[in-house]
């Protein structure tokens, strides 16, 4: 169970753009519902993200460095316009691992926006990670499971 909480002052700065993932991912989650699995959920987020002229990259390969020297890398499942991590899952439920995991793509990419999308649940679990723009290594997080009274919201954004 995810216990991190949002914290004020700290919000997303790429907010048209988040809205519009969301709007997208909504539309996904109404359309085919839970139950399928999280390579479904890409592709038809791909498929949303490109009928509203949103450029991304699947999979991108993210490197990870220390001390100057290359040591791994991520692999994120999109990066949309070069501003914002979205991470997919079609799991029962967010644990704490799924948000530290989102950070330290934060940190590799040194951005501050990404959004972590559940669609697994009976209503879509949008979560959004803020990395604090003064000190890279803190994040700020919120979560919600978006109600069918909203859903009309994003459906034209």
């Amino acid at each position: 169970m995810n216990l991190e909480a949002r914290k004020p002052g700290m919000e997303i700065q790429n907010k048209a753009l988040t809205d519009r993932i969301i709007g997208g991912a909504i539309r996904v989650h109404k359309e085919l519902g839970p139950g399928f699995l999280e390579t479904m959920y890409e592709e038809a987020l791909a498929i949303e993200l490109a009928a509203v002229n949103v450029h991304f990259e699947r999979q991108k390969l993210l490197p990870v460095f220390y001390r100057e020297h290359l040591i791994g890398e991520h692999r994120l499942d999109f990066l949309v316009e070069r501003k914002v991590i979205v991470e997919l899952k079609a799991i029962s439920a967010l644990e704490n691992i799924h948000f530290a995991i989102l950070r330290s793509y934060l940190k590799a990419a040194n951005l501050a926006d990404a959004l972590l999308l559940n669609f697994a649940t009976a209503r879509l679990t949008v979560s959004a990670l803020v990395a604090n723009t003064n000190q890279r290594a803190k994040t700020t997080m919120f979560s919600c499971n978006i109600p069918g009274f909203l859903v009309s919201r994003f459906n034209h954004v």
